[in-house]
């Protein structure tokens, strides 16, 4: 190899590091409206199944499901959004997403409308967070892109399913994990 291929090979090199990859993300419904997450954290995608009810759960807490052994919490996501709600139909599905909280990483399922699509983000395509009222951002939203004629909403999962929504939750999936244990054997 020539000094000056193995410079251009060297140049291709550090400019390949610079790229940025194309992001994914999975669009769906609610209330006529489309959202997005980004696709890397969405691990299953569920037909619409009826959750175990969690006692004095707040409204948005479905209950949990058992998903080959691991307990996850179910949200409706139109009640965390104030949306009025509506009887599950065939098209309803539970998205289970990886998200990273103060304890760690875990698995929530949230319950959408529908599942839309899913759409590549090129670099400078997402407008940033819009500032409501006095300043202040929505801390839950991502940011907004256009995909064809119409705005989707980019959801922050991590910020929007904070430990908060869930008091209850985790001493709840360990008793039922308990139970699940002492089952077996």
């Amino acid at each position: 190899m020539s000094a000056i291929e193995a410079e251009l090979d060297q140049d291709w090199v550090e400019n390949t590091d610079k790229a940025v990859d194309p992001e994914q993300f999975l669009t769906f419904i609610m209330n006529d409206e489309e959202y997005g997450v980004d696709i890397l954290i969405v691990k299953e995608i569920k037909i619409w199944e009826s959750a175990t009810s969690i006692p004095r759960s707040p409204a948005h807490v479905r209950g949990v499901i058992n998903l080959r052994g691991t307990i996850v919490p179910i949200i409706d996501l139109r009640q965390c959004f104030g949306m009025p709600a509506i009887e599950y139909g065939p098209l309803t599905v539970i998205l289970v997403l990886q998200v990273s909280s103060e304890k760690g990483d875990r698995e929530i399922g949230i319950v959408v409308d529908e599942v839309s699509d899913v759409h590549t983000l090129e670099a400078g395509q997402l407008s940033p967070n819009p500032e409501i009222g006095s300043g202040s951002k929505i801390q839950c939203i991502r940011g907004l892109v256009s995909v064809g004629e119409k705005m989707v909403i980019l959801l922050d999962m991590d910020e929007l399913l904070t430990q908060d929504d869930f008091s209850g939750i985790s001493e709840v999936k360990e008793a039922l994990l308990g139970a699940t244990n002492d089952s077996n054997t």
